[in-house]
């Protein structure tokens, strides 16, 4: 059988931006049916921003399909900002954005962080959740960031290699650090080299064949560089604790339809994790993946999140 393809590009229909805070301003758009079901999708990083490939997930004569930049990333503003910039205010933001286009439930389909916020926003507020789409699971824990700047390298040497000597090496104990104390210091050159580095080496370990990103523009340079600001700040300021893991709330969204898309050879947020889910939360539908990655582009990886959002079609 043909793997399903993403559905045909499309524009949005209306787009805004949303006055989050006294810093923050979030973009948003809408696309597909203006008179569908309600479908958010929520992007990783955090700060990896939306594409346009990201409303091509969802059947658009059956969806209103909502897309958002999250604070600090894509085209909201001010971009790569960090300072009010923590789970808790994307969370608030999403539930603003909800009232704001007058939906009372949505599905929610989020990968990797954005899975994580996901689960965030089910946690507060299950009764606006009309069902999860849940792709490479992490809950950003401290083993689970410590496997994505170090663990990597025991499947991928020569790209962890050439990450880690960007450090000098007497940094090199802690790279978080060193790369956190570049990307947030006011050196616009080393900030610049060292989001390339960082961006690069996580496109690198995303697929399951390894792709190199070359970002050449200076657009491309400036989102790097807010991605990798914000990814630092949070894997630095927002690991979350054993007491608060969201393993410790599935009670509050049990009920909310679910299913876990996760890719047997994902690098970036590895199996574990959402296996530990599913044995907390069985009644989630649980899709491995025998021939994917970490990318929702990985052809495999693709082809399940789309049977996913078709079959929820049936949500009510």
């Amino acid at each position: 059988m043909a793997l399903r393809k993403l559905y045909p590009a499309l524009r949005p229909y209306s787009t805004g931006f949303l006055t989050a805070d006294d810093i923050h301003t979030v973009y948003w758009e809408q696309s597909g049916n203006p008179d569908g079901v309600p479908i958010l999708m929520l992007h990783g990083g955090p700060g990896a921003g939306a594409t346009p490939d990201h409303r091509r997930f969802f059947d658009p004569s059956f969806y209103r399909i909502i897309v958002f930049d999250q604070r600090g990333s894509g085209r909201s503003e001010p971009l790569g900002e960090i300072a009010n910039n923590t789970p808790a205010h994307l969370v608030a933001d999403i539930e603003k954005l909800r009232q704001h286009l007058r939906i009372g439930k949505w599905h929610v389909f989020g990968g990797s962080w954005g899975a994580t916020l996901a689960m965030l926003y089910a946690a507060d507020h299950a009764d606006a959740c009309a069902s999860l789409i849940l792709r490479s699971i992490c809950l950003m824990t401290k083993p689970e960031i410590d496997w994505f700047v170090y663990g990597t390298r025991t499947v991928f040497p020569e790209v962890w290699e050439r990450f880690a000597r960007f450090i000098p090496e007497v940094e090199r104990g802690d790279l978080l650090e060193a790369y956190w104390h570049r990307l947030h210091g006011h050196d616009d050159a080393a900030r610049t080299a060292a989001a390339l580095q960082w961006v690069a080496y996580e496109s690198a370990c995303a697929t399951l064949y390894p792709q190199f990103q070359t970002m050449i523009t200076d657009d491309q340079r400036r989102q790097a560089v807010a991605m990798a600001r914000i990814e630092t700040h949070y894997y630095k300021n927002h690991i979350v604790p054993e007491a608060e893991s969201l393993m410790r709330k599935i009670e509050t969204f049990r009920h909310v339809p679910a299913v876990i898309i996760h890719g047997r050879y994902d690098m970036i947020t590895p199996l574990k994790t959402a296996h530990e889910l599913h044995k907390l939360w069985p009644e989630a539908d649980y899709v491995i993946v025998p021939d994917g990655g970490h990318s929702a582009l990985d052809p495999a990886i693709r082809d399940r999140l789309v049977a996913a959002t078709d079959n929820a079609r049936s949500i009510r």
